[in-house]
């Protein structure tokens, strides 16, 4: 094993947080891209935008990280009961 996989392999988190890994990266992208659209479509792109988004985004983001945690458990057992297990 070479020096940069070990120094990679200390830096990851354990497999048990993968829940809350996959809820915080859903989260945060799909915060950012509502809050880009929904920005633009309520008050245009002009100097203020990029400034308006963020703001958006600090409430948006912790919101959609604990509605993720909660619904994850929902869309699982609706995509087990639409997607064929095996192929």
């Amino acid at each position: 094993m070479n020096s940069t996989s070990v120094v990679a392999r200390r830096w990851k988190l354990a497999a048990r947080t993968t829940p809350f890994v996959f809820a915080f990266f859903m989260a945060a992208i799909m915060a950012m891209l509502m809050c880009l659209v929904i920005t633009a479509a309520n008050a245009g792109i002009n100097a203020d935008y990029p400034m308006r988004v963020l703001s958006a985004y600090q409430l948006a983001m912790p919101t959609a990280f604990c509605c993720v945690l909660v619904v994850r458990p929902l869309v699982m057992r609706l995509v087990a009961l639409t997607v064929h297990p095996h192929g």
